[in-house]
This record gives structure tokens, sequence and C-alpha cells, in this order.
């Protein structure tokens, strides 16, 4: 653990990317005390400019504080991500590991499965699902996930099938131990390098995903969120930036420290790749 730590830390992006992560979720946990108020509010005037009227970051055409929206779709934005990212893990991860375990006939049909869905546009799939079921927290995490997963099955099958004949798991087989117990303490640990850092880049895939479906009139309507904020100020953007730029930075910034701190992650786990590049 002291060395993964010592190689993230030396890898200055990946710092720079945890602190500004590390303040996005400190500021959605502050939220509620910076903003004791809904972000749907109307405070004062419409259109007040950054720190005029005690507004911050300024104000919407409603007289909607920006800051708080921020605030607030932070919260938002980083719950979706995270729940969404866990939901297409846990699906991607079975299948991955039921077909590169199982191979043959069943790793055939679950590959070919996951290749169809990979065919189908995400964000266009993601955008059905979510007009199906009504846009909601729950709609969204779910789209969300259906549409994320098949990365994961692929890379964790592609590890299961390179583990599953090395001599630790036949070890295991020849002591007559049953095959989900090989597979959630033999062959899983040892997999587990990829999926966390790939799990990173899809908080960041899932957090733009949403943004854009708020964008488009398809985010949750009792929640406020960077996505909905740019979608309601791209028509006033030349009378008032901030309405959209705002928001905008916060999506730029989040996305990537994400990424940021999935490269620093990649080096940690994998310090051959990292000296390579080096």
């Amino acid at each position: 653990m002291s060395s993964f730590l010592l190689s993230f830390r030396r890898n200055r992006g990946a710092f720079v990317g945890a602190v500004v992560l590390a303040a996005v979720a400190a500021l959605a946990a502050a939220a509620p005390l910076l903003f004791p108020f809904s972000p749907w509010d109307m405070r004062g005037v419409p259109f007040a400019q950054p720190g005029q009227e005690g507004f911050l970051l300024g104000s919407d055409n409603l007289g909607r504080d920006v800051a708080a929206g921020i605030a607030h779709g932070a919260h938002v934005s980083l719950l979706i991500g995270a729940v969404s990212t866990l939901a297409a893990l846990a699906l991607g991860v079975t299948v991955g590991a039921i077909a590169g375990f199982a191979g043959g006939a069943i790793d055939d049909a679950l590959m070919r499965f996951t290749e169809l869905v990979q065919t189908v546009p995400s964000f266009v799939l993601a955008i059905v699902l979510v007009a199906i079921f009504t846009p909601s927290l729950a709609s969204i995490v779910a789209a969300i996930a259906i549409v994320s997963w098949p990365p994961v099955a692929r890379v964790v099958r592609a590890e299961f099938l390179s583990l599953r004949r090395r001599e630790f798991v036949q070890a295991a087989e020849v002591l007559g131990r049953s095959r989900a117990d090989i597979v959630l303490r033999e062959i899983l640990p040892n997999a587990l390098s990829p999926i966390i850092v790939l799990a990173s880049l899809m908080v960041a895939s899932a957090i733009l995903l949403e943004s854009a479906l708020s964008f488009l009139g398809l985010g949750d309507p009792n929640r406020m969120s960077w996505g909905f904020m740019i979608g309601a100020g791209r028509s006033v953007i030349r009378l008032a930036w901030w309405t959209s730029v705002f928001p905008g930075l916060a999506i730029f910034l989040t996305v990537l420290a994400l990424n940021l701190v999935g490269e620093g992650l990649n080096d940690a786990l994998n310090p051959r790749v990292a000296r390579k590049r080096g």
C-alpha cells in the first residue's frame, strides 16, 4: 500500500486531479450548509453579474443563484456517476467473469450479446431508455449502467482468460475448491487493477452522459444539474455568459480530474507500463 501511495503521489497530474476531485466532493457535501435553500428558488434580480446583488457567480434568467446550482449539481453529478458506475461494474464483472471462466459456448454466447449491445450508440440508447422510463435519478442511473457495462465485461473476460490457466488456479482446483470460491478468492482479486482504472474513467463518462441528457431536457426535473444549467443558459449566452460557462467549467474540471486520477491509478497499479511510458 505504501509503494502504491508513493507511486501515485509522484504523478503530479494524478495528485492535482485527486485534489480537484476532493474539492468537488467537499463542495457537494457542504452544499446544504453553504446554500441552505433550494437552487430552484428565485433569489433576486435576473441576469445579475458575478459579484453583484449578493450573487457570487451571478444569477440566471429567473434570478436563481448560479453558485447554488453548481454546488447542489455537484452532488447530483457525483451521485449518478458513482452509482451508475457501480451498477455497470456489477453487471460487467459478472458477465465477463462467467464468460472468461466458463469458456466454450457460454463464452461465445455472452460475448456475442456484449458485442450486440456495443453496436448500438450508447448515447442514443441512453436517450431511448430514459425517455421510455420517464426522466428520474433512477432511470438515468439505470440507462447509464446499461450502456456502460460492455467494456467492463470485455476487460474482465480478458483478465480471466489470462489467469484461468495460472498455476495457483490449477492448484486450487486440485484441492477441490468450488468454482465460485476460486473465482472470488483467486482470480478476481488478481484482476482488480484494470477494473479499478476503468472504473475511474467510467465515472467521468457517466458524468458527461448525465450532463448531456440533462442538457436535452431528460434530467430529473426535481434535481438541479450542471447539464440543465448549461441547457437553460445556452439561449442567453451572449447576454449572460456566466449561466453556461461556470457549469461548463465545473464539468470540465471534474472530468479532467477523474481522467488524471485514472492515469495515476494506472501508473501506480501497473509500474511496468509507467516505466515504459517514461
